[in-house]
Order: C-alpha cells, then sequence, then structure tokens
C-alpha cells in the first residue's frame, strides 16, 4: 500500500525499471532454457502488475473514486486510515497540524499501521479525517465462542493460577 507522494514516486519508478525489464525480457536470457525464461517473465510480469495495482488505488484516493473502504476487522482500520488520508487530500504534514502533533508522528503512526495509538488518538484521527466509521459488532455463535475458548484457554500446569512469588 502506498501511503503517500514520495512512497507514490518509489513505486511509479519501480513500476517503470520492471516494464523496461519486461521489453528487454527475452533478450536478457538467450542462454536459458524456455522454462526458465518464462518463470523469470511471469514473475516479472506479476511484480508490475502489483506495483500497477499500487499506483492505480493511490490515484482513484487521491481522485476521490473511491468513496467507501469496507473493512473485515478492526484490525484493518490502520490501512483504512491511511487510506482516508490520501482520499481527504491530506498529507502526513496537514494531518499532524490539524491533530497538534508533529508530521513525524503521523510517519510513526502510519509506519506501523498506529500499533503505538491509543483508542483516544484513533479516534482524534477520524474525526480530523472527517470520516465516519459505522459500527457492527457480530457476537460469536456458540461454536464459535467454544472455539475462542479454546484458543484463549490457559495452559495446564501443576501450579496455582495466581501463586504467590513470596517463599
Amino acid at each position: 500500500m502506498i501511503a503517500n507522494e514520495r512512497e507514490y514516486d518509489i513505486t511509479k519508478a519501480a513500476a517503470d525499471e520492471f516494464a523496461q525489464a519486461l521489453a528487454h525480457a527475452d533478450e536478457q536470457g538467450v542462454h536459458l532454457h524456455p522454462r526458465i525464461k518464462q518463470a523469470m517473465r511471469e514473475g516479472i510480469e506479476s511484480q508490475l502488475q502489483e506495483l500497477r495495482d499500487q499506483l492505480a488505488e493511490f490515484d482513484a484516493l487521491r481522485d476521490n473514486h473511491i468513496a467507501v473502504l469496507e473493512l473485515d476487522s478492526l484490525a484493518q482500520l490502520p490501512e483504512a486510515l491511511i487510506r482516508a488520508r490520501t482520499a481527504a487530500g491530506l498529507t502526513q504534514k496537514e494531518l499532524a497540524r490539524r491533530l497538534g502533533l508533529k508530521e513525524q508522528q503521523i510517519q510513526r503512526y502510519e509506519a506501523t499501521r498506529y500499533a503505538g495509538a491509543n483508542l483516544t488518538r484513533i479516534q482524534a484521527v477520524v474525526e480530523a479525517l472527517g470520516v465516519h466509521i459505522h459500527e457492527r459488532v457480530v457476537m460469536p455463535t456458540a461454536a464459535s465462542r467454544v472455539e475462542t475458548a479454546r484458543t484463549y484457554a490457559a495452559p495446564l500446569t501443576d501450579e496455582p493460577a495466581f501463586a504467590s512469588s513470596r517463599k
């Protein structure tokens, strides 16, 4: 995912390099086995397509062609906030100014996908971006509650769960 103009420029340059490599792929591996040449070509094509998709997404966000971001989980919220900033036409510096922070703090938040941000800060970012999040909590079914309990169950030991550290 491209988060800012600098990353956009880097991604565009990389895409141009892959496009050139693809144009010269057949010339490069003259003495290679045809299957190896084909694998190399497919690898370049795959990487080029991925870069072009990232560029197209950033362009669509920046040009306001995307109005809604669908999330499947709360874990996807950080990237949605970065995309929302792009769609709002804000730089990291402008978002920082709205929040009364330094640009470097927004850069850190985005680089770590808001791992160090508390819920109050994330709410402030949402408000500064002017986005609306429609909350929905889906309750677990009985079967998924059992599976969740198994996943998070404490390991069985001979020691009591709250053993005193004093002896």
